[in-house]
């Protein structure tokens, strides 16, 4: 099976970009299941019934989340009755949502599983800790185990990924929105890149436009963040479970 992974979407231009440059991509690599990071989809910040729709209707197979899947309240509408969104496993006990979900496709039983870290992202729960404490669930129920670890730290990512290696099948990173160039196959066998990178607006700050954020950093004051404009990028990655291998994908349109 092929899977395609999709960075971090950042509202309208990210949208813009898969509706683009998502099908020729799935049609030329021949991919079975696409996953996307969706907690920026709606405006920037957090996902809306509307937006996901919008999405799943590109041909996005699953929605994972982050530190902003709560932003948009619209959320608690309806994320316990989607199966195909995922928010992090190691949000409270009793949260709404589910922090993973198996699906058959081609026979075979897909488990996607999102994490978020605790360096410089906020206070959770240990993600190391409660992914030991469900894989033995995971395993009985899965072929293909794929885990999204939302976190801001390199180092928190990369120890993330040697621990699961050899018991899940990918590791991957998303949230700080820059594609990094370590794709690889980790000693035992487990698929790994440390970040994903920025679905949205290439002439901007990881998705937004460039003048509010560069105002806050000269004044301290708080400013508005808008979602960026003009070109657009779809940044990812493509993973070959039968091949074991794992690329960067990051591909513009005007």
């Amino acid at each position: 099976m092929k899977f395609l992974f999709i960075g971090d979407i950042v509202g309208r231009a990210g949208r813009r970009a898969v509706r683009e440059i998502m099908p020729d991509l799935v049609k030329e690599h021949n991919i079975d299941l696409v996953v996307a990071n969706g907690e920026n989809a709606a405006g920037g910040f957090g996902l809306n019934k509307k937006v996901a729709e919008e999405l799943f209707e590109y041909g996005i197979d699953i929605l994972t989340m982050g530190n902003h899947t709560w932003k948009n309240k619209g959320i608690f509408k309806f994320v316990d009755q989607e199966p195909r969104i995922v928010r992090p496993l190691n949000f409270a006990p009793g949260v709404p949502g589910r922090g993973y979900s198996s699906f058959l496709k081609n026979g075979r039983r897909i488990t996607v599983v999102n994490l978020i870290g605790q360096i410089y992202i906020g206070p959770h729960d240990s993600p190391f800790r409660i992914i030991r404490d469900q894989l033995d669930t995971l395993k009985r129920e899965s072929d293909i185990i794929i885990v999204d670890f939302h976190a801001e730290a390199t180092g928190e990512k990369g120890a993330m990924g040697y621990y699961l290696d050899g018991k899940v099948d990918c590791v991957y990173g998303t949230h700080t929105h820059v594609q990094t160039n370590d794709a690889k196959i980790l000693p035992k066998g487990t698929a790994f890149i440390s970040d994903l990178g920025l679905t949205g607006a290439v002439d901007s700050i990881l998705g937004m436009k460039s003048e509010p954020i560069v105002k806050k950093h000269l004044t301290g004051l708080h400013t508005k963040f808008e979602v960026g404009t003009g070109t657009v990028q779809l940044a990812g990655a493509i993973y070959d479970h039968k091949e074991n291998t794992i690329f960067p994908v990051r591909i513009n349109d005007a």
